[in-house]
Protein backbone atom coordinates (compact mmCIF):
# COMPACT_ATOMS: atom_id res chain seq x y z
CA UNK A 1 0.00 0.00 0.00
CA UNK A 2 1.41 3.57 -1.14
CA UNK A 3 2.03 6.33 1.34
CA UNK A 4 -0.66 8.35 -0.35
CA UNK A 5 -3.17 5.32 0.03
CA UNK A 6 -2.13 5.19 4.13
CA UNK A 7 -2.91 8.75 4.48
CA UNK A 8 -6.70 8.25 2.81
CA UNK A 9 -7.18 5.51 5.16
CA UNK A 10 -5.83 7.32 8.50
CA UNK A 11 -8.44 10.89 7.28
CA UNK A 12 -10.75 8.27 6.61
CA UNK A 13 -10.49 6.77 10.42
CA UNK A 14 -10.14 10.25 11.89
CA UNK A 15 -12.97 11.43 10.24
CA UNK A 16 -14.79 8.23 11.58
CA UNK A 17 -13.68 8.89 14.86
CA UNK A 18 -14.53 12.60 14.87
CA UNK A 19 -17.98 11.82 13.55
CA UNK A 20 -18.57 9.14 16.36
CA UNK A 21 -17.69 11.46 18.74
CA UNK A 22 -19.89 14.15 17.97
CA UNK A 23 -22.56 11.88 17.66
CA UNK A 24 -22.17 10.46 20.96
CA UNK A 25 -21.75 13.98 22.47
CA UNK A 26 -25.31 14.94 21.05
CA UNK A 27 -26.68 11.81 20.81
CA UNK A 28 -29.62 12.88 23.10
CA UNK A 29 -30.39 15.61 20.56
CA UNK A 30 -30.43 13.10 17.84
CA UNK A 31 -32.53 11.01 19.47
CA UNK A 32 -35.45 13.90 19.69
CA UNK A 33 -34.86 14.49 15.99
CA UNK A 34 -35.28 10.93 15.24
CA UNK A 35 -38.63 11.32 17.49
CA UNK A 36 -39.67 14.00 15.50
CA UNK A 37 -39.42 12.20 12.40
CA UNK A 38 -41.33 9.51 13.55
CA UNK A 39 -43.82 11.76 14.56
CA UNK A 40 -44.24 13.49 10.96
CA UNK A 41 -44.36 10.17 9.00
CA UNK A 42 -46.99 8.99 11.19
CA UNK A 43 -48.50 12.01 10.68
CA UNK A 44 -48.24 11.55 6.74
CA UNK A 45 -49.43 8.08 7.48
CA UNK A 46 -52.87 9.25 9.10
CA UNK A 47 -53.29 11.58 6.07
CA UNK A 48 -52.36 8.68 3.39
CA UNK A 49 -54.75 6.24 5.70
CA UNK A 50 -57.60 9.21 5.95
CA UNK A 51 -57.36 10.06 2.17
CA UNK A 52 -57.77 6.06 2.01
CA UNK A 53 -60.85 5.97 3.61
CA UNK A 54 -62.22 8.30 1.95
CA UNK A 55 -61.54 6.95 -1.00
CA UNK A 56 -62.78 3.55 -0.01
CA UNK A 57 -65.94 5.14 0.85
CA UNK A 58 -66.31 6.75 -2.12
CA UNK A 59 -66.04 3.51 -3.95
CA UNK A 60 -68.47 1.99 -1.77
CA UNK A 61 -71.21 4.49 -2.53
CA UNK A 62 -70.57 3.87 -5.97
CA UNK A 63 -71.11 0.18 -5.95
CA UNK A 64 -74.38 0.62 -3.78
CA UNK A 65 -75.12 2.85 -6.88
CA UNK A 66 -74.68 0.61 -9.05
CA UNK A 67 -76.45 -2.15 -7.28
CA UNK A 68 -79.47 0.21 -7.54
CA UNK A 69 -79.50 0.39 -10.98
CA UNK A 70 -79.09 -3.31 -11.26
CA UNK A 71 -82.38 -3.41 -9.09
CA UNK A 72 -83.89 -0.74 -11.15
CA UNK A 73 -83.57 -2.03 -14.81
CA UNK A 74 -84.21 -5.62 -13.78
CA UNK A 75 -87.55 -4.16 -12.91
CA UNK A 76 -88.14 -2.41 -16.04
CA UNK A 77 -86.84 -5.37 -17.93
CA UNK A 78 -89.72 -7.56 -16.46
CA UNK A 79 -91.91 -4.90 -17.33
CA UNK A 80 -90.99 -4.75 -20.92
CA UNK A 81 -91.28 -8.40 -20.84
CA UNK A 82 -94.77 -8.65 -19.71
CA UNK A 83 -95.76 -5.85 -22.29
CA UNK A 84 -94.35 -8.25 -25.21
CA UNK A 85 -91.44 -5.35 -25.88
CA UNK A 86 -88.96 -7.90 -25.97
CA UNK A 87 -86.31 -5.43 -28.15
CA UNK A 88 -86.61 -3.05 -25.40
CA UNK A 89 -86.05 -5.93 -22.66
CA UNK A 90 -83.17 -6.81 -24.63
CA UNK A 91 -81.66 -3.25 -24.20
CA UNK A 92 -82.21 -3.19 -20.66
CA UNK A 93 -80.39 -6.05 -20.28
CA UNK A 94 -77.94 -4.57 -21.85
CA UNK A 95 -77.34 -1.99 -19.84
CA UNK A 96 -77.69 -4.71 -16.36
CA UNK A 97 -74.61 -6.73 -17.93
CA UNK A 98 -72.80 -3.83 -18.25
CA UNK A 99 -73.29 -2.52 -14.68
CA UNK A 100 -72.68 -6.22 -13.47
CA UNK A 101 -69.59 -6.02 -15.17
CA UNK A 102 -68.78 -2.69 -13.65
CA UNK A 103 -69.71 -4.17 -10.20
CA UNK A 104 -67.55 -7.04 -11.10
CA UNK A 105 -64.19 -5.26 -11.23
CA UNK A 106 -64.56 -2.47 -8.28
CA UNK A 107 -65.76 -5.40 -6.09
CA UNK A 108 -62.30 -6.56 -5.76
CA UNK A 109 -60.40 -3.16 -5.72
CA UNK A 110 -63.03 -2.67 -2.80
CA UNK A 111 -61.81 -5.77 -1.07
CA UNK A 112 -58.32 -4.44 -1.45
CA UNK A 113 -58.65 -1.05 -0.27
CA UNK A 114 -60.50 -2.69 2.97
CA UNK A 115 -57.48 -4.64 3.28
CA UNK A 116 -55.11 -2.16 2.77
CA UNK A 117 -56.80 0.24 5.29
CA UNK A 118 -56.52 -2.54 8.33
CA UNK A 119 -53.20 -2.95 7.26
CA UNK A 120 -52.58 1.07 7.47
CA UNK A 121 -54.42 0.93 10.92
CA UNK A 122 -52.25 -1.73 12.40
CA UNK A 123 -48.96 -0.43 11.29
CA UNK A 124 -49.74 3.05 12.22
CA UNK A 125 -50.89 1.46 15.46
CA UNK A 126 -47.88 -0.41 16.11
CA UNK A 127 -45.47 2.46 15.27
CA UNK A 128 -47.11 4.95 17.65
CA UNK A 129 -46.89 2.06 20.06
CA UNK A 130 -43.20 1.86 19.59
CA UNK A 131 -42.37 5.87 19.65
CA UNK A 132 -44.70 6.20 22.71
CA UNK A 133 -41.96 3.73 24.27
CA UNK A 134 -38.95 4.96 22.23
CA UNK A 135 -40.03 8.37 24.02
CA UNK A 136 -40.22 6.93 27.77
CA UNK A 137 -37.02 5.24 27.33
CA UNK A 138 -35.35 8.28 25.72
CA UNK A 139 -36.86 10.66 29.20
CA UNK A 140 -35.37 8.00 31.23
CA UNK A 141 -31.77 8.21 29.47
CA UNK A 142 -32.34 12.26 29.54
CA UNK A 143 -32.97 11.87 33.52
CA UNK A 144 -29.90 9.26 34.10
CA UNK A 145 -27.81 11.23 32.06
CA UNK A 146 -28.30 14.38 34.12
CA UNK A 147 -27.86 12.52 37.10
CA UNK A 148 -24.59 11.17 36.20
CA UNK A 149 -23.87 14.82 34.99
CA UNK A 150 -24.77 15.98 38.83
CA UNK A 151 -22.73 13.32 39.82
CA UNK A 152 -19.34 14.36 38.03
CA UNK A 153 -19.87 17.70 39.09
CA UNK A 154 -20.18 16.94 42.65
CA UNK A 155 -16.95 14.45 42.26
CA UNK A 156 -15.56 17.08 40.65
CA UNK A 157 -16.19 20.25 43.25
CA UNK A 158 -15.80 17.39 45.91
CA UNK A 159 -11.84 16.94 45.19
CA UNK A 160 -11.83 20.70 45.53
CA UNK A 161 -13.88 20.49 48.65
CA UNK A 162 -11.44 18.41 50.17
CA UNK A 163 -8.14 20.52 49.43
CA UNK A 164 -10.12 23.57 50.41
CA UNK A 165 -11.33 21.83 53.45
CA UNK A 166 -7.18 20.12 54.26
CA UNK A 167 -6.50 23.86 53.24
CA UNK A 168 -8.96 25.64 55.85
CA UNK A 169 -7.72 22.58 58.41
CA UNK A 170 -4.01 23.44 58.36
CA UNK A 171 -4.59 27.66 58.73
CA UNK A 172 -6.39 26.49 62.11
CA UNK A 173 -4.07 24.57 63.17
CA UNK A 174 -1.64 27.81 62.86
CA UNK A 175 -3.98 29.76 64.29
CA UNK A 176 -4.06 28.01 67.27
CA UNK A 177 -0.61 27.42 67.88
CA UNK A 178 -0.32 31.45 67.71
CA UNK A 179 -2.69 31.71 70.20
CA UNK A 180 -1.21 29.01 72.54
CA UNK A 181 2.62 30.61 71.86
CA UNK A 182 0.60 34.00 72.53
CA UNK A 183 -1.04 33.23 75.77
CA UNK A 184 2.27 31.38 77.19
CA UNK A 185 4.00 34.77 76.03
CA UNK A 186 1.58 36.26 78.62
CA UNK A 187 2.07 33.99 81.58
CA UNK A 188 5.84 34.14 81.24
CA UNK A 189 5.66 37.54 81.11
CA UNK A 190 3.19 38.02 84.44
CA UNK A 191 5.57 35.44 86.20
CA UNK A 192 8.75 37.64 86.03
CA UNK A 193 6.75 40.50 86.50
CA UNK A 194 5.76 38.88 90.08
CA UNK A 195 9.40 37.60 90.54
CA UNK A 196 10.30 41.38 90.37
CA UNK A 197 7.87 42.52 92.75
CA UNK A 198 7.84 39.67 94.81
CA UNK A 199 4.20 38.61 94.26
CA UNK A 200 4.76 35.48 93.65
CA UNK A 201 6.48 34.95 97.19
CA UNK A 202 3.97 36.47 98.71
CA UNK A 203 1.47 34.14 96.73
CA UNK A 204 3.54 30.90 98.16
CA UNK A 205 3.35 32.52 101.88
CA UNK A 206 -0.43 33.34 101.50
CA UNK A 207 -0.93 29.67 100.24
CA UNK A 208 0.97 28.17 103.30
CA UNK A 209 -0.74 30.58 105.41
CA UNK A 210 2.35 31.66 106.68
CA UNK A 211 1.88 35.13 105.36
CA UNK A 212 0.75 37.69 108.60
CA UNK A 213 -3.04 38.63 108.55
CA UNK A 214 -3.92 35.57 106.79
CA UNK A 215 -5.72 32.49 108.03
CA UNK A 216 -6.15 29.20 105.93
CA UNK A 217 -9.03 27.58 105.75
CA UNK A 218 -8.04 24.88 108.20
CA UNK A 219 -7.49 27.84 111.16
CA UNK A 220 -10.89 28.79 110.47
CA UNK A 221 -12.12 25.09 110.78
CA UNK A 222 -9.99 25.00 114.35
CA UNK A 223 -11.42 27.68 115.40
CA UNK A 224 -14.86 26.95 114.67
CA UNK A 225 -14.50 23.71 115.96
CA UNK A 226 -12.51 25.06 119.51
CA UNK A 227 -14.87 25.72 122.36
CA UNK A 228 -16.17 28.60 123.07
CA UNK A 229 -14.81 29.89 126.62
CA UNK A 230 -16.67 31.68 129.47
CA UNK A 231 -16.49 35.40 129.70
CA UNK A 232 -14.48 36.56 132.79
CA UNK A 233 -16.52 37.91 135.83
CA UNK A 234 -16.09 41.64 135.89
CA UNK A 235 -15.01 42.80 139.48
CA UNK A 236 -17.01 45.57 141.46
CA UNK A 237 -15.27 48.30 142.42
CA UNK A 238 -14.68 49.02 146.47
CA UNK A 239 -17.14 51.31 147.56
CA UNK A 240 -15.77 54.19 149.37
CA UNK A 241 -17.84 54.57 152.95
CA UNK A 242 -18.29 58.09 153.25
CA UNK A 243 -18.95 59.29 157.07
CA UNK A 244 -21.09 62.12 157.99
CA UNK A 245 -19.24 64.52 159.80
CA UNK A 246 -20.90 66.92 162.44
CA UNK A 247 -20.96 70.50 161.27
CA UNK A 248 -19.29 72.93 163.35
CA UNK A 249 -21.74 75.32 165.12
CA UNK A 250 -21.18 79.15 165.38
CA UNK A 251 -21.00 79.23 169.33
CA UNK A 252 -22.89 82.68 168.91
CA UNK A 253 -26.11 81.22 167.66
Amino acid sequence: MSIFSKLITLFRGTAHEAGAAVVDANALRILDQEIRDADNALGRARDDLATLVAKRRMLEKDLQGLADQVGRYEGSARAALEKGDEALALEVAQRISELETDIGVKTPQLADMRAAEERMHQTIAQTQQRVENLRREIDVVKVNDSVQRAQAAVASRGGSATAALGSAADSLKRIKERQAIADEKFKAAGELEDRRTGADLDAKLKAAGILPGHSSAKDVLARLKAPKEEPMPQLEAPRLQIEAQPVARDEKS
